[in-house]
């Protein structure tokens, strides 16, 4: 009697030991899928972020481009244009990162430090462990009750 009792007490905690992976399993991948939805809603927002400051940028170079030009037709000194030069190469670069392939470059380069140079990417002191984040933790909590806030007046 008490072994199968005990057959069928070990065939239910294999079985919850197997639902509880699996359940496991899920919460991982859901939990990877969603952060991969925050990380493209955010580079979306990112690239309209580009293109809305490029509508800006692009009416402000084309009103100071013909400002400049006017003054250079009244002044006939070139000194007017000097500041066109560095304002080309801004609006260049928006215009690529809005409409080139200026995201794809970065992204390939990304992958390449990834690849080659992991060594960029360490933290200072390495990864935080559990035990670490309960120290710290610990540590402010004692801080707090050492110094408490001083209400105000």
């Amino acid at each position: 009697m008490g072994s199968i009792f005990s057959n069928t007490v070990v065939e239910n905690l294999k079985k919850h030991q197997d639902f509880m992976t699996e359940m496991n399993k899920i919460t991982v991948e859901r939990q990877i899928q969603m952060q991969n939805q925050m990380r493209e809603r955010l580079m979306a927002m990112q690239v309209a972020r580009a293109r809305e400051l490029l509508y800006w940028f692009g009416s402000f170079y084309v009103v100071a481009a013909a400002g400049m030009m006017a003054g250079f037709r009244r002044t006939r000194k070139p000194g007017v244009l000097v500041p066109l030069l560095p304002l080309s190469f801004i609006a260049a670069y928006q215009a690529d990162m809005a409409y080139g392939n200026k995201l794809h470059r970065i992204r390939s380069e990304a992958e390449n430090i990834m690849q080659f140079e992991m060594d960029l990417l360490e933290l200072p002191c390495g990864l935080p462990s559990a035990s670490s984040i309960d120290q710290a933790r610990l540590d402010n909590d004692e801080k707090k009750k050492l110094h408490p806030s001083v209400p105000p007046i």
